[in-house]
């Protein structure tokens, strides 16, 4: 079944009864009843091929030119209902592809603005709305699949006593496709009124969803929305955040599932004071490629607290301003470790700069009392214990990291690692360079020791 467009293929009968026939005129009580049956299906009616057929009736029907005509059209998708009403919400939500108004005389007691989604929409995603921007639970449009369905904006103090007109948002959210939204400003327009708006709202496959709503609601990410800003720092800059989610240690996919799983929830997603339904709320991320880029939205800008350190390089934060940031360029070095070292509990590891070539010549070389530790992008020394560890990874300011003086930060940097233990690890040295690139790797695998004693 579709749309209907054409006249002749709905059946009518004049009377109070609103079941024989897709159309009932009730002239007594001057309504409209819409009833499915036969071509008429769910899909609906267009209100102007609705006013085609009262046409036809007037003309046809003796009965009918006694009374005033129930519908004024001022375009195909705008019209007026004027001392008559539909006789029923079943009858209103049978119309498409137009808005209206229901009048008695000059006064309006009801607004209604149709709404039609633009793009691709799958036949069983659910797409709804909400008319407040205060918090609340959102509204389902009764069809599944693309949107063409009226809803009312507007109602005296007889019919609602409630004026939705100046905000709408539309949403389609659904588990493992991208989400859509769209409100007035996206449609250019800042109040509704009784006619058509076209809604851009698409769906299409989103690759970065790889787990269930079960899955990634245990993974322990959290959103919190605050009153006031939240300062962060990046690359040595603070900078203000209104929404503030805790990663929770997962990696950028990971945090970005648990986001979309929480913004189609029923429920209060704030772990903070306040309350806010997820499936209301704006996007919070979103992935271009393998970048996760953090989104405004009026509740502010979005940090991310907790993400794994490798994710560094591929997340950008978007402040309360609107400005997107970033931190300095941060590579890493994985340090393999051998079986000897790693059995060793004795076992430690040191990571120096070969040289400070690339710096001030301050004599920073390697096997000298000048050499110096590398610091890891937190500021602190790479070293410490092997403790039965294979490998680990440490992270290193690439683009901000002077510790060779002037002229050292942003180049390659030259590094020499050792480690030693006591009862199996023998002493090893190796060389490697930090390039701007996580996969920087150096292996320190140490010969059996076989003479350490200490009786």
């Amino acid at each position: 079944m579709a749309l209907i467009t054409d006249p002749d293929n709905i059946s009518y009968q004049l009377g109070t009864n609103p079941v024989g026939a897709n159309l009932t005129v009730d002239l007594a009580n001057r309504k409209i009843y819409l009833r499915t049956g036969a071509s008429l299906t769910t899909d609906g009616v267009t209100l102007k091929c609705v006013y085609s057929k009262l046409k036809e009736i007037w003309k046809n029907e003796a009965a009918c030119p006694k009374f005033t005509f129930p519908i004024t059209p001022i375009t195909d998708e705008q019209m007026e209902v004027i001392n008559w009403t539909p006789g029923d919400d079943t009858t209103r939500q049978l119309f498409r592809t137009a808005g209206w108004a229901e009048k008695t005389n000059a006064t309006t007691n009801r607004e209604y603005a149709g709404i039609r989604s633009l793009g691709a929409v799958l036949g069983t995603e659910q797409v709804y709305y909400r008319q407040q921007s205060s918090d609340g639970a959102p509204t389902n449009f009764v069809n599944l699949g693309a949107v063409n369905q009226a809803i009312q904006t507007y109602g005296d103090s007889s019919n609602g006593n409630f004026d939705y007109r100046s905000y709408l948002k539309v949403f389609c959210r659904t588990q493992a496709r991208k989400y859509s939204s769209a409100n007035l400003a996206s449609i250019g327009e800042s109040s509704l009124t009784y006619k058509l708006y076209p809604m851009g709202v698409s769906t299409d496959a989103d690759s970065k969803v790889t787990q269930s709503d079960v899955v990634v609601d245990a993974y322990g990410v959290t959103v919190t929305y605050y009153a006031s800003p939240q300062s962060r720092t990046i690359g040595g800059s603070s900078y203000n955040f209104s929404v503030i989610v805790d990663g929770n240690n997962k990696t950028a996919e990971e945090i970005y599932m648990s986001l979309q799983s929480l913004l189609r929830k029923a429920t209060d997603i704030d772990s903070g004071a306040g309350t806010r339904t997820g499936k209301i709320q704006d996007a919070l991320a979103a992935f271009t490629g393998d970048s996760l880029y953090t989104q405004l939205t009026g509740a502010g800008g979005v940090y991310i607290d907790n993400f794994q350190s490798t994710d560094i390089n591929r997340i950008f934060f978007t402040d309360d301003a609107g400005t997107i940031r970033t931190f300095p360029y941060t590579a890493a070095l994985t340090i393999n470790f051998g079986d000897n070292l790693k059995n060793d509990t004795d076992a430690i590891y040191r990571v120096y700069f070969t040289n400070d070539d690339a710096g001030s010549n301050l004599g920073y070389d390697f096997g000298t009392s000048n050499a110096i530790l590398v610091n890891d992008a937190d500021g602190n020394p790479m070293s410490g214990s092997v403790s039965a560890a294979s490998s680990i990874v440490k992270t290193f300011a690439y683009d901000t990291n002077a510790q060779r003086g002037a002229g050292s930060a942003g180049v390659d940097a030259p590094v020499t690692v050792m480690a030693i233990g006591l009862s199996t690890g023998q002493y090893v040295v190796a060389t490697s360079t930090i390039q701007r690139s996580t996969a920087n790797v150096v292996s320190l695998v140490a010969a059996l020791e076989r003479n350490y004693a200490n009786p």
